[in-house]
């Protein structure tokens, strides 16, 4: 019962996602060749929202829901398994024409071959777990 409000957070964020177009592969696609601000707008608008909830976070003390107050440390250097790594994600959101946030949205548009592309991110994922000891971080 205390993930309930996750999950209608999440329901509420699928819905929003699917009214701004964020699903469609044609602004995806659209993005990718510089013809549209559509999407440029709603991550600029996601990357500000970020900026200032990570603010919120380091001058207050907000808990997670386990009580535990929400420490934000700052990074490292950039590396190039940083750029590496962002460079295959962007690749593989260009050849699906899908973020990782909306693959769920879009099976439950209706769209079945989506479900391969669940099971690539899980794949990757998994792959990642197990070479994650090998890997430079």
């Amino acid at each position: 019962m205390k993930y309930l409000k996750f999950l209608i957070a999440g329901i509420i964020f699928g819905i929003i996602l699917a009214k701004a177009e964020v699903i469609s592969w044609y602004r995806i696609y659209e993005m990718f060749r510089f013809e549209s601000f559509h999407m440029y707008g709603i991550i600029g608008c996601a990357v500000a929202i970020g900026l200032i909830a990570t603010q919120l976070f380091k001058r207050s003390k907000i808990k997670d829901i386990n009580g535990n107050e929400i420490v934000i440390t700052d990074k490292p250097k950039i590396y190039k398994a940083n750029l590496i790594g962002g460079v295959i994600f962007g690749l593989g959101w260009a050849m699906t024409g899908a973020c990782p946030g909306p693959l769920f949205i879009l099976l439950g548009y209706g769209f079945p071959i989506i479900l391969i592309v669940i099971l690539g991110a899980l794949l990757g994922s998994f792959v990642y777990g197990i070479l994650k000891p090998k890997l430079p971080h």
